[in-house]
């Protein structure tokens, strides 16, 4: 069962999908043990097809990090936070979590973009 853990603990994620934002950015962090990467492999896969047949979602993607290291990280644009809130308290999906190995600690968190002048563009 994969475990969740805030990535902020001032702002956990259940009280992020609360929000009203559009669009939203999903940053998913995950430690696994590296004997369950394979099993947190087919786990985020059957997640993330089920997820890209949500209304709202724009598109997902999955990075390891470098060197032998056992964190992943997801990110996936979605419409609103009420589009993500829908798919992410989805009884199928929270039944879904199950699958995850035991030593997979995820922390999801919402984020918007934001306009810094000459270096990001804004919404």
């Amino acid at each position: 069962m994969l475990q969740l853990k805030p990535l902020d603990e001032n702002v956990p994620i259940f009280q992020q999908i609360s929000s009203e934002v559009s669009p939203v950015i999903l940053v998913n962090i995950f430690h696994v043990a590296e004997s369950d990467i394979p099993a947190l492999m087919k786990a985020w896969e059957a997640d993330a097809n089920w997820m890209k047949k949500q209304p709202g979602y724009i598109s997902t993607q999955l990075h390891q990090g470098i060197a032998g290291s056992n964190v992943f990280m997801n990110y996936a644009l979605w419409e609103s936070v009420a589009h993500f809130r829908a798919a992410f308290t989805h009884p199928e999906f929270t039944d879904a979590l199950s699958h995850y190995p035991s030593s997979a600690v995820a922390s999801p968190h919402l984020f918007t973009r934001l306009t810094v002048p000459n270096l990001c563009v804004g919404p």
